[in-house]
């Protein structure tokens, strides 16, 4: 069963966005094992770039806005490559300051949800959906119309 990470700068404060990201972990659960690593903010986001990269196992998509925008299905397809691979797959979500240039350099691709801005705590919930509708597209769920 291929993992997924998700490496996060930052705790979830509100309950229900702790409670979204626990459904969609749950859904996830019969086609991969989501495991999720909440680092401290630090002072900016090269203060962080250790504990990140450090926590990074796989194949390694930082959620950055400068990065590639992707349709469900071309996620889904990338996913389903990785999971061929063997690969187990983390994403990152930086803080409110963003990500370091190392963290990005690092990762193996960079992917863009939007040129908007969302906080980081909603931002681990649009993740665990668009994961979970990554894999019911795999699965040739009618969940993505």
């Amino acid at each position: 069963m291929q993992k997924i990470y998700f490496v996060v700068v930052g705790k979830i404060k509100e309950s229900f966005y702790r409670e979204a990201v626990a459904e969609y972990a749950k859904r996830l659960s019969r086609f991969a094992k989501l495991e999720i690593k909440e680092l401290p903010e630090g002072a900016d986001p090269e203060a962080e770039a250790d504990g990140i990269l450090n926590a990074c196992k796989g194949y390694i998509i930082a959620l950055a806005v400068e990065g590639e925008k992707q349709s469900s299905e071309q996620l889904a397809k990338r996913l389903g490559r990785l999971q061929d691979e063997g690969k187990d797959v983390t994403f990152v979500i930086g803080s409110s300051c963003g990500l370091s240039d190392r963290v990005k350099r690092a990762a193996d691709y960079r992917l863009s949800f939007s040129d908007m801005t969302f906080p980081h705590q909603l931002m681990r919930v649009i993740l665990a959906e668009q994961v979970y509708r990554a894999y019911m597209i795999n699965a040739g769920s009618t969940y993505h119309k």
